[in-house]
């Protein structure tokens, strides 16, 4: 009797449990929780990230690079000095492939929801990240990059020219994969509002950058499909106006704060380049007093105009018996904009390529237009006799040309030093406290981590570069 009551006890008990699990999955499912992630809600912290992080590499590395700006006083060392450490790309490697997790996670989130917008925005932010990363280092992780989740951790790296490749394809399927009928809910308050046909313009307008960028390598045909997208706008739509450019605005409301948590770090002990004043002041240009403050004499109670001071010099920071410009504040004071393409750049973009075509007013044209698209960006207001200045005025040549693009990418990323890598212009003066035998440097080394943890695959890359030092030409270069 025992044993058969125990056995009723334990069906009872099977049952019971039974339905107890039967629904389980519904019951305890929360209705109000969202189960798969909008690709759009992705959106805002990687444009506030990467802009971000391009902003402050522009102000740290970019600007002594190029002479916009430096340290000062500054005894010895520095970047304006082409002393560039072995760690000093550490932060662009981690940051980008950190963001580049992240828009794949966009991408493929995109896929799964059928979206082909936001498909393509991913495709874009991927192109820049990669062209950017590329261009710092040379022959990077890809294909097998960001697959950490699939047990890569030691991917091998891709070939320039293959990373070029790669994402110049898939800048040109991402305009054809937008819907300018479908409309974009979510990650819109800091860039382009709700509109896919600004967001189209972007692709078109970065693949434009991309494909000059290859100039040298003419074997790719990068001209000829530069040429088929001005010459056909209706296809490949891009920016024709500054309020169509592609600048992050950072209202100063949290989250969209200023990279600079305290905006005087911006400016202290620091000092303009005078190679950037001085050129501003040949043009007489109204940007001056939107970038730069006046420097005084050297006391302190009498401005003196625009003047900077020389980068890598050498000697004691006493020599100058002035106190030299510095850069606005304000130019890192919410609200505030941070530049990821501008449309200054496309025009210049159109002016080199007319240039290179013998089209000498359609180069001319376009050349004023980027000119007076960026004095306008920058809040300035257009002379009606800035091209009477026979320094400011379109004289034929591309070295014109690359001088006012150099002022156009201002704040712009590493676009100054990749277009001077490209060009060997504007011609940028040497000093005597120069080291690297006052040759510009022309690549980040890899990080240490990479090569302590990614041996073989960096020994491969290294190999395959001619070494790994900041004077290996990239591919696009040679």
């Amino acid at each position: 009797m025992k044993n058969k009551l125990s056995i009723v006890l334990s069906l009872l008990m099977l049952l019971f449990m039974a339905s107890c699990t039967k629904n389980f999955e519904e019951v305890n499912t929360d209705p109000n929780r969202v189960n798969k992630i909008s690709p759009g809600t992705l959106l805002n912290p990687i444009l506030y990230e990467v802009s971000s992080f391009n902003m402050r590499k522009a102000d740290d590395f970019t600007f002594n690079l190029m002479q916009d700006m430096l340290p000062f006083p500054s005894v010895s060392g520095g970047v304006h000095r082409y002393d560039i450490t072995e760690t000093a790309g550490n932060s662009t490697w981690t940051t980008y492939y950190r963001w580049l997790t992240n828009v794949k996670e966009m991408y493929k989130a995109s896929v799964e929801q059928n979206d082909p917008n936001y498909q393509a925005i991913a495709m874009t932010l991927n192109a820049m990240m990669y062209s950017n990363l590329t261009d710092c280092f040379g022959d990077i992780p890809m294909e097998e990059a960001t697959r950490g989740d699939e047990g890569i951790f030691r991917p091998k790296f891709t070939t320039q020219q293959k990373v070029y490749e790669k994402i110049i394809a898939d800048l040109d399927s991402a305009n054809n994969l937008y819907v300018t009928t479908k409309p974009m809910i979510y990650g819109t308050e800091m860039l382009f509002a709700n509109s896919v046909i600004s967001w189209k313009r972007f692709t078109n307008s970065l693949q434009m950058r991309l494909l000059l960028r290859l100039s040298k390598r003419t074997e790719m045909g990068t001209l000829a499909k530069l040429r088929t997208i001005v010459d056909n706008p209706t296809k490949y739509p891009v920016f024709t106006s500054n309020d169509q450019a592609a600048i992050v605005k950072l209202s100063g409301v949290t989250p969209f704060v200023s990279p600079w948590g305290r905006a005087i770090d911006f400016t202290t002990f620091r000092a303009a380049g005078l190679f950037f004043t001085d050129n501003l002041n040949d043009f007489n240009d109204p940007r001056r007093a939107r970038l730069l403050t006046q420097a005084r004499n050297k006391i302190g109670n009498a401005n003196i105009g625009y003047k900077g001071i020389p980068s890598g010099y050498a000697g004691s920071d006493n020599q100058f018996d002035y106190i030299p410009s510095n850069m606005n504040i304000a130019l890192v004071t919410a609200p505030m904009n941070v530049v990821l393409m501008p449309y200054a750049e496309v025009e210049m973009i159109k002016a080199e390529l007319e240039f290179r075509n013998n089209n000498t007013a359609a180069a001319k044209a376009a050349y004023e237009k980027g000119v007076k698209a960026s004095i306008e960006q920058m809040g300035a207001v257009m002379p009606t006799d800035y091209f009477t200045n026979a320094k400011a005025a379109y004289n034929g040549t591309l070295e014109r040309i690359m001088l006012q693009k150099y002022y156009a990418l201002f704040f712009t990323d590493f676009q100054q030093w990749f277009e001077y890598r490209r060009t060997g212009f504007p011609v940028m003066p040497k000093a005597a406290g120069m080291l690297n035998n006052q040759v510009m440097p022309v690549r980040y080394r890899y990080p240490p981590a990479v090569q302590s943890t990614n041996t073989t695959n960096y020994d491969l890359a290294v190999q395959a570069m001619g070494g790994d030092n900041i004077n290996i030409k990239v591919w696009w270069e040679k």
